[in-house]
């Protein structure tokens, strides 16, 4: 069972979500899950994550219903003890989720972290 999962909504990225998804990939801590949940795309989204990722991620289409939808579908599909949300024309620095869980796990009355943005 994944410890974080990782939410990326996305819509027409093709290419900056692949980027996103590397920044996770290459993240220190690696006791995740990778949730795409694309969002009605029509740039051949599907076709380009299955062949660069295959089933190091889990990939939902869905109608066009917005980015709040989108992500809702990612959380009620996590298995992750903990969310994390990605963008997906955004990217994570190497030690991001290393840095947070330690300080989610140090305190169970800590309930959020985020990082400067």
């Amino acid at each position: 069972m994944p410890r974080v999962s990782v939410i990326i909504p996305t819509y027409n990225r093709k290419d900056y979500v692949q980027e996103a998804i590397d920044s996770v990939l290459g993240q220190t801590y690696t006791n995740y899950e990778i949730i795409v949940v694309d969002d009605g795309s029509t740039d051949g989204t599907e076709v380009a994550l299955e062949a660069r990722y295959g089933d190091r991620i889990t990939y939902v289409w869905q109608p066009n219903a917005g980015e709040s939808a989108a992500r809702n579908r990612g959380i009620a599909l996590a298995q992750g003890d903990y969310v994390a949300l990605l963008d997906s024309d955004d990217l994570w620095l190497p030690h991001k989720l290393a840095r947070q869980i330690p300080v989610l796990e140090a305190d169970p009355e800590l309930v959020l972290v985020f990082s400067y943005a």
